[in-house]
């Protein structure tokens, strides 16, 4: 019984000893960590004038993943270096891509379509950021103007460089019909600004509204659409052909 005892104890003795040296393991893994700082301090400590909004890891060992509005760079704290660039993987994929969208798509959740200016009844939703006098803009609406597969929900952001761009915003959301206005607008017609411009208080409080949700987006210039869950920045024609063309049925086995 002695015996049995005895193993019973040293088996416990070795358990014990182990767990302590594991604790201090730890404990000293802690410090070092603390010594040297999170990948946040560190970063914030070397790039203080970079307003960084979030910190996390990436799929490589040592580099971090930084996020400054809608843009990302990668850090390497161990090196002290900011990496400016994008990670693709062999097969093509973009993850840096991929990810701004993810950002993207999450500040678009629950934005106030009811302020939008609606046009169409198609199945498929068009949010839309844009400027009366951008032409990439006007290219944009052309592209858009006269399909019946989407339902587009327009925001106005005129532009300090279009200083005729907030008048003419304010015109279309003062106009019974806003969507003839819009076209108006997008098509050069009130190019000659011999309109009557609109002074109404509920207006500039929608245009006021449209510029918030730009701001909220993090966008900087037009046009932006969101189709689906993929944002594009910029008129890119082919891509948005891409993602409304229609789904094709696989033929019948």
């Amino acid at each position: 019984m002695d015996m049995c005892g005895s193993k019973v104890g040293t088996g416990y003795f070795i358990k014990f000893l182990f767990s302590i040296m594991f604790a201090l393991l730890f404990f000293i893994e802690a410090a070092n960590c603390a010594a040297a700082g999170s990948p946040e301090e560190s970063f914030k400590k070397s790039f203080p004038s970079i307003p960084v909004e979030r910190i996390s890891e990436t799929a490589i060992k040592g580099v971090y993943e930084v996020i400054v509005g809608n843009e990302i760079a990668y850090y390497a704290p161990e090196p002290d270096i900011l990496i400016l660039g994008q990670l693709i993987t062999k097969d093509g994929k973009n993850l840096t891509q991929e990810k701004i969208s993810e950002i993207i798509v999450a500040k678009a959740k629950n934005l106030p379509l009811d302020q939008a200016i609606k046009v169409g009844k198609g199945p498929q939703r068009v949010i839309e950021i844009t400027d009366p006098d951008c032409p990439y803009c006007r290219k944009a609406s052309a592209f858009f103007n006269g399909r019946t597969d989407v339902t587009r929900y327009i925001f106005f952001y005129p532009l300090p460089i279009h200083k005729d761009a907030e008048a003419k915003a304010l015109f279309v959301l003062c106009a019974k019909d806003q969507g003839k206005a819009y076209e108006e607008a997008m098509t050069g017609k009130l190019d000659d600004m011999k309109f009557k411009p609109c002074k109404n208080a509920t207006a500039e409080a929608t245009l006021q509204k449209h510029k918030d949700v730009a701001t909220r987006l993090g966008l900087t210039g037009t046009p932006f659409f969101l189709i689906g869950n993929q944002p594009i920045i910029g008129a890119n024609i082919p891509l948005m052909e891409k993602l409304l063309a229609p789904v094709k049925e696989a033929p019948a086995k």
